[in-house]
């Protein structure tokens, strides 16, 4: 392999984690959301970055079993 192969594999690499780190820890949700909101409700107006996150909170405070921690 040449360098910018290498280079470009690593940077492909580093992406393909960063993207699962993300899945992980939950940051993608709301892109998620608004994925399954576009093609569940076409022409909706979706809720706010901030509406969601409030949404998602009050949710997981009034199921904390459907969590680990």
């Amino acid at each position: 392999m040449t360098v910018p192969q290498v280079l470009h594999r690593a940077r492909d690499t580093a992406r393909e984690l960063a993207w699962l780190f993300k899945g992980v820890m939950g940051e993608n949700a709301y892109q998620a959301y608004l994925d399954h909101h576009e093609r569940t409700h076409p022409g909706g107006l979706p809720m706010t970055e901030r509406e969601f996150w409030r949404d998602k909170t009050d949710r997981q405070d009034a199921n904390p079993e459907g969590r680990c921690c």
